[in-house]
């Protein structure tokens, strides 16, 4: 096991170092000033769209834009929001962070983009609701069912099976606290998982929509409450991460150093901007236009890495024994919130870990089952991918976490050089739609529709006509 962990390893490392790092900022440069920053022009469009569909009601297995939020948010926010941002600063120092940062402010838009799209080429689904995402647009917009089939692999065996095993492992890590051998934190996680998503979507948008928010919310006051007891300071950890962000050591043996490396890694990790999977719950929601989807997912990427991901780096960075406890991960993270609070902290930090980590499981699931409905319509490999989905949630909880974070990190790559290249090929049809989007604004219509005759082809799309009911 030790020697397929490190080929994993070497391989994963050369993508990152010589490939993904540079593809990712480019094109979310490119984003960027294609649409004008819309990511800091739009923020206050942003909070408003997601705050009015808030407790909408929706028909049948419809989804409303902001339960699409919730599951993509059930994803997002994740492990990665805590023990991957532990990890960061153990190998790449506080500099990360800025990194971490940074990738996210481009992401937006990026995610934007991608979100954009994936509502454009959605499709209507037999039971009611909608399906979509990077194996929709690529088939449908880019005309290329082979390339479509090798993203609906990838996401479906990603997030379903390698990302699940990342968020079992953290799980099984941070219950270690109570004493809870792993292999019965695996038999039960599994069992849970397993009741949940053999219930279907609407299941998994009804508990998407109540538990993220508040995990992130008391995750959120916590930390906020350890950086006002520590208050003095926080102006030594905010100027550390910034002079450390452009210190360009190869502790990582990388060609981009230790502190971009990581923060743009795990930043990405925990906010899938680029990545394809974010679309994939973005494509289900019922709006009036597909911009206002792309405005609120691009929102998301905020809520991630600013508040949650920042949540978790603050409270390593205020204790300050990151390089001197030997400890990474989850296990860091709940040392020094012990440390901040008290002994009765770690065991607590565990209740918080289980509900971040069990809501991705879900989520991510989520995006394997809309894939799967992608390669086959037979229900039979559906369930067969569940089985599988529940199996590589136990193996997670009794893995290492080396190997578990190497296959992430592996399988992220894949997913972000073959959705990147998609988006940026279908471009044209996101600038189409962002300009009717805002044209129709400015002409003071408060909620504008949409047609597909303003864009530059309309190949491909199903949905988007004048005959199409909409129930936003």
């Amino acid at each position: 096991m030790d020697a397929f962990n490190s080929f994993i390893g070497t391989i994963t490392g050369f993508l990152w170092d010589y490939i993904i790092i540079i593809y990712l900022i480019l094109a979310g440069f490119w984003f960027t000033f294609s649409t004008g920053f819309i990511q800091v022009r739009e923020l206050k469009e942003m909070i408003r769209l997601l705050g009015e569909d808030v407790g909408k009601k929706t028909e049948g297995n419809r989804i409303s834009s902001f339960q699409a939020f919730c599951v993509s948010s059930a994803s997002r926010v994740g492990v990665g929001n805590i023990a991957g941002i532990a990890i960061a600063v153990v190998l790449g120092g506080p500099g990360a962070i800025f990194w971490m940062w940074f990738i996210a402010l481009l992401g937006a838009a990026t995610g934007f983009v991608e979100s954009t799209l994936s509502q454009i080429y959605k499709v209507p689904s037999s039971k009611g609701g909608f399906h979509g995402g990077p194996a929709y647009y690529i088939k449908r917009g880019l005309k290329n069912p082979a390339f479509a089939f090798l993203f609906a692999v990838l996401i479906s065996v990603t997030y379903g099976l390698i990302y699940n095993s990342v968020q079992a492992n953290t799980l099984a890590n941070a219950l270690l606290i109570v004493n809870l051998d792993p292999q019965v934190t695996a038999i039960g996680v599994a069992i849970l998982t397993a009741l949940v998503i053999f219930g279907g979507i609407a299941r998994v948008a009804r508990l998407s929509e109540w538990l993220v928010p508040i995990m992130a919310g008391l995750y959120i006051l916590t930390s906020i409450y350890v950086v006002l007891v520590n208050i003095t300071e926080l102006p030594g950890v905010i100027y550390t991460i910034f002079t450390k962000a452009f210190t360009f050591d190869a502790a990582a043996g990388g060609f981009f150093g230790a502190a971009i490396m990581n923060g743009i890694k795990r930043g990405l990790f925990s906010n899938e901007a680029g990545e394809g999977s974010v679309p994939n719950a973005a494509a289900t929601a019922d709006v009036s236009h597909p911009v206002k989807q792309g405005l609120i997912q691009a929102f998301g990427v905020f809520v991630d890495t600013f508040l949650v991901c920042s949540a978790s780096a603050f409270i390593v960075l205020i204790s300050g024994n990151y390089t001197t406890t030997g400890l990474t991960g989850i296990a860091l993270i709940q040392h020094d919130l012990a440390m901040q609070l008290g002994s009765w902290a770690a065991p607590v930090m565990a209740i918080f870990i289980f509900m971040f980590a069990f809501s991705s499981i879900v989520g991510n699931y989520y995006y394997g089952e809309i894939n799967i409905a992608h390669l086959t319509k037979n229900p039979i490999y559906l369930n067969i991918f569940r089985v599988f989905v529940v199996i590589m949630v136990y193996f997670g909880s009794i893995a290492s976490l080396n190997l578990v974070w190497n296959l992430a990190d592996l399988f992220m790559a894949f997913m972000v050089l073959t959705n990147l290249t998609a988006i940026l090929l279908l471009w044209k049809q996101c600038k189409a739609a962002m300009l009717d989007y805002f044209k129709q604004k400015k002409a003071g219509i408060v909620e504008p529709t949409f047609d597909r005759s303003v864009l530059p082809t309309q190949e491909g799309i199903v949905w988007w006509h004048k005959d199409a009911q909409h129930k936003d």
